[in-house]
C-alpha cells in the first residue's frame, strides 16, 4: 500500500502503524508519531490499521535548549 511519511511517498505491506514502523527500520526508536494529523500514542500503534494514502509523521526528540 502507498503512504505518505514525512512527506515521502513510499510503499509499504504492513496493515497497522507498528508494523510500518518496523518495515521502516524504526523497531524499537524513541519517536513520536501522528497518522493524518492525529497523534497515536506508542501503545496503540499496534491497533490502528492503515489505509492506502495516510500520511504518517515520525518525529524524533531533539536534545538542546
Amino acid at each position: 500500500m502507498k503512504i505518505v511519511v514525512n512527506g515521502e511517498l513510499v510503499e509499504v505491506d504492513a496493515a497497522t502503524l507498528e508494523a510500518a514502523l518496523i518495515e521502516l527500520g524504526y523497531g524499537d526508536a524513541l519517536i513520536a508519531t501522528a497518522v493524518n494529523r492525529d497523534f497515536v500514542p506508542k501503545t496503540e500503534r499496534s491497533n490502528l490499521a492503515l489505509n492506502q494514502g495516510d500520511v504518517i509523521e515520525i518525529i524524533a526528540p531533539m536534545q538542546g535548549g
